[in-house]
């Protein structure tokens, strides 16, 4: 609600709504080069043409630091709402495709456009109550990029305007404060890098889940097999892929091949290198390599000899 944005925040978004040309959120959006947008209106973020990466910023989150820089602090945890509560299905998804684009982001050194956009709620309710809808949507001019990420306590700030500048810590702790994130307790569990094991469990967990959401099953080989590790079969128990799972996080981003893993991934199409990338991360995302392509995946040691 324009009660909870800061008054410099709100001045902006009123000069931009009121010397716009009208157009609807839907409009905005296709503008900035979204395609389907209809189909995407009520996204959180988007891959736009160009490749650039465009997020939602609720105006209402938006803190003004030192200099009068603007910061948006949010959450990383995609599972709960705003001071707490489980999400729907429906927002856990658009919140950890959000969180994928930010690091994506992240990664490449880009940039983010942003749409400034208001509540006719609450912020706290935005995610329960039947009524909310959004107030005002207006693309921003000025770019945005990630400041800090930080998994470990759960959270992302990005930074509205040049790079260099981050919030000090009692910012942070205030707009925390203001998102509803509670600090993470100090025994709640954390990928050690430094185990290979825990990395992999964690990918082969990440990777259980996301062929589950298809109906089908993933289990490791008993006894191992030495051209692979991991076998996804169908309902029927029909073997659809035949899996080697590498983790990669920060601080543990190389990986091998065995010869024999290699020798088998030659001469079976059904072998996939299934690499599960920032492991431990809401931004946990994997992808297949196939035989011919193993060697383009990022971390891999080459083949020797």
């Amino acid at each position: 609600m324009d009660k909870e944005v800061e008054p410099t925040v709100l001045a902006v978004i009123n000069e931009k709504r009121l010397a716009g040309d009208k157009r609807t959120p839907v409009e905005i959006i296709t503008k900035m080069g979204v395609f389907d947008a209809r189909d995407k209106a009520s996204d959180l973020a988007w891959l736009a043409s160009g490749d650039n990466i465009i997020v939602t910023i609720w105006a209402e989150l938006v803190s003004v630091g030192e200099g009068g820089r603007w910061f948006l602090l949010e959450s990383l945890d995609p599972l709960h709402r705003i001071g707490g509560g489980e999400r729907t299905d429906l927002r856990i998804q658009r919140t950890k495709d959000r969180i994928q684009l930010i690091k994506r982001a992240l990664d490449a050194g880009q940039g983010l456009r942003a749409v400034l956009q208001t509540n006719r709620v609450a912020i706290a309710d935005l995610e329960t109550d039947k009524a909310a809808r959004m107030s005002v949507r207006v693309p921003d001019e000025q770019e945005w990029h990630v400041a800090v990420w930080s998994p470990e306590r759960r959270h992302v700030v990005l930074v509205r305007g040049p790079r260099g500048w981050v919030p000090s810590e009692a910012e942070i702790l205030a707009a925390r404060a203001r998102a509803g994130i509670a600090e993470a307790a100090p025994d709640a569990p954390a990928i050690d890098i430094a185990s290979g094991g825990d990395l992999q469990s964690a990918a082969l967990d990440h990777l259980v889940r996301h062929f589950a959401s298809y109906g089908y099953k993933t289990e490791a080989i008993e006894p191992a097999n030495p051209g692979y590790e991991v076998e996804v079969r169908d309902k029927k128990g029909k073997t659809l892929l035949k899996l080697v799972v590498k983790g990669t996080a920060t601080g543990a981003t190389g990986y091998a091949l065995t010869a024999e893993q290699r020798a088998f991934a030659r001469r079976d199409p059904q072998w996939r290198l299934a690499v599960v990338s920032d492991v431990g991360s809401p931004a946990a995302q994997h992808k297949l390599y196939n035989g011919a392509d193993m060697d383009k995946a990022p971390g891999l040691a080459p083949e020797l000899g």
